[in-house]
């Protein structure tokens, strides 16, 4: 571990509220001495960086679950790390930890808000994907909200990403023939090589409805959204009688400068008896030791698989925001910081 004296601390600012499609001059990198912990606190050096298509919401001056990020300040961001300086009993340097630490190297975390990991089980950034946050939301959102049980048909989009990769895969484990849908034969065939999807569709071919319709000839009773917009509309139109739509995001409207226009298939809801529910996985932290303990029995027993699609250096966090909504990344999107990061 580095010693804290003289360290500079490099840091990504919001400079700009995007239009449209995010640009690098809406960031800022800057530097500023490390700061030190105060009774309650740690100083942590980040490893990893967690990049979310929430985000681009934060970035706007608007109504979101969250408030807006102010201009000139860190971006917020999850992440995960080691402590450097202690001022909390419960913690000890060298410990890893994640917490909201923002797109910078160095942070000063609330020790209350610090969340121990244990990186003998796993390794670090698993603690952001399926030990973190999108495994969380992939497990409440299908099982408590979706009400997913064996037999039944999920279907997923974002399918390759973070959350749709771990929703398919527990719904597998559940005893559910699950399909998702992919942008490109290679996310495709990841999904059914790899992930072990019963089958695939490419929302990029011309076919994709078609496409949709043989993958799922009975219907489907779980859809469970990261996309929105036309995929949204898609799946609607495949509902079996009492199905769930599960609406845990949209990555394909944030860009968008004007309001998007709603599904054209909503009357399937009323025909089909079904009901769509969002959800913000926030709602569900006191269960978060629940669900990370049944995630971790799976991927120790590798019936869950952990992927991580990682860029290096700060500086690399505009391309990896704008690779998520461009469909650039497979898995779990992340910044990797520090010389000896390649090691945890």
């Amino acid at each position: 571990m580095p010693t804290v004296a003289n360290l500079l601390n490099h840091q990504c600012l919001l400079a700009a509220r995007p239009q449209g499609a995010i640009k690098d001059s809406d960031f800022k990198f800057s530097s500023a001495s490390v700061a030190q912990p105060g009774p309650g606190q740690l100083l942590v050096q980040n490893r990893f960086i967690s990049v979310d298509p929430a985000m681009r919401s934060w970035m706007n001056d608007g109504k979101s679950y969250m408030e807006a990020v102010s201009i000139g300040e860190v971006m917020r961001a999850a992440g995960a790390g080691y402590i450097l300086r202690s001022e909390d009993p419960r913690f000890q340097v060298g410990d890893a930890v994640t917490g909201i630490v923002g797109v910078q190297e160095f942070s000063v975390l609330e020790a209350k808000d610090a969340v121990k990991v244990d990186t003998g089980a796993a390794p670090l950034a698993s603690y952001l994907n399926l030990l973190g946050i999108p495994g969380f939301t992939a497990y409440f959102g299908l099982l408590e909200v979706g009400l997913a049980k064996a037999g039944e048909t999920v279907l997923v989009s974002g399918a390759a990403g973070a959350v749709g990769a771990a929703v398919g895969q527990i719904a597998r484990i559940k005893g559910c023939r699950v399909v998702g849908i992919a942008g490109g034969p290679e996310k495709c065939s990841y999904l059914t090589q790899t992930l072990g999807f019963d089958a695939a569709v490419d929302y990029k071919s011309p076919d994709a409805r078609k496409l949709l319709a043989q993958a799922c000839p009975d219907g489907v009773d779980v859809y469970f959204d990261n996309v929105g917009g036309k995929i949204l509309d898609m799946a609607l139109s495949r509902l079996r009688m009492r199905a769930r739509v599960v609406i845990c995001g949209a990555v394909s409207q944030y860009n968008n400068t004007e309001r998007g226009e709603g599904p054209r298939n909503y009357m399937s809801l009323l025909m089909y008896r079904a009901r769509m529910e969002g959800f913000v996985i926030f709602d569900y932290a006191p269960r978060y030791a629940e669900a990370q303990a049944q995630l971790s029995q799976w991927l120790a027993s590798g019936e869950l698989r952990s992927q991580e699609d990682v860029l290096d250096g700060l500086a690399a966090f505009p391309s990896a925001l704008r690779r998520l909504f461009e469909g650039g990344n497979t898995g779990k999107m992340l910044l990797r910081l520090g010389t000896d990061a390649a090691t945890t």
